[in-house]
């Protein structure tokens, strides 16, 4: 199909309607592994649509996304799970298992209904040494802080050894010092060769932590780029509607928003 990548994650001409109102208007893109690829946009502008969308959680009304130039619609959602883990914007927890139980669900795409062998068992351990949990792998998951619970959810992702890692407002609801814990995480992800796209409200951090941010406007790319080219005050005012400036400080850039236009 034309508009495709060969390499990475890619969608072309997105378009999505829900509840007869345009979500998507033809969004095309193609994001490659080892990036941190930061979405954002006002309230509204399709963020959490677009993901759903590229992680072939929701089927776009036109166009099509895909993996490495093939479309996510010729994927059994097994096939898709072992290669591109999700995390929603509002993960359900719903019985109190251990972290390592609940670590070990991310396995599932390999295991299907069987006990996890050694090689599973290898791969939950190593999920949870990367997020820094292993500590309290025999907590109830409903004991554990909001920070904690969130470094557990990401490590049932990574427990599948997936190639991407498509997270939807992963940082919404933890204090700052657990936020800058997360980013380090995504960062590092990114660093080991993993495809990270995530969906920000916070655009300093999206300054700090992405190799490449989206800005999207009412449901279309208004900027696509490096952060300090897609994150300028002219898009900043068009997109969200504010004046603000980018500061350079000494512990990075940072989006000044003075006032509403």
């Amino acid at each position: 199909m034309s508009g495709f990548s060969t390499a990475g994650l890619s969608g072309a001409d997105l378009r999505v309607n829900l509840g007869g109102r345009r979500i998507l208007d033809g969004v095309s893109l193609s994001l490659s592994r080892g990036q941190v690829t930061a979405i954002v946009g006002p309230n509204g502008a399709g963020k959490s649509t677009l993901v759903s969308t590229l992680a072939g959680l929701l089927k776009p009304t036109s166009g099509a996304a895909a993996l490495d130039g093939r479309p996510l619609s010729g994927f059994s959602p097994r096939e898709r799970a072992r290669r591109l883990a999700v995390l929603p914007q509002t993960p359900e927890i719903a019985w109190p298992v251990t972290v390592r139980t609940l670590v070990g669900l991310g396995r599932t795409p390999f295991t299907g209904a069987r006990g996890l062998t050694t090689a599973d068992h290898a791969a939950v351990d190593q999920a949870m040494q990367t997020t820094g949990v292993t500590a309290f792998a025999d907590r109830l998951v409903t004991t554990l802080s909001g920070g904690e619970r969130a470094r557990v959810l990401i490590a049932r992702a990574l427990a599948g050894e997936p190639e991407w890692l498509v997270a939807d407002e992963p940082l919404t609801g933890l204090d700052p010092a657990h936020q800058l814990d997360a980013a380090a995480l995504f960062r590092s992800l990114a660093d080991r060769g993993l495809g990270v796209v995530l969906t920000l409200h916070d655009l300093t951090l999206a300054l700090r932590l992405a190799d490449r941010v989206v800005v999207l406007s009412q449901g279309a790319v208004l900027a696509d780029g490096p952060p300090d080219q897609a994150l300028t005050p002219d898009v900043l005012r068009r997109a969200f509607g504010v004046e603000a400036i980018i500061e350079t400080t000494a512990a990075g850039q940072m989006v000044d928003v003075r006032g509403r236009l």
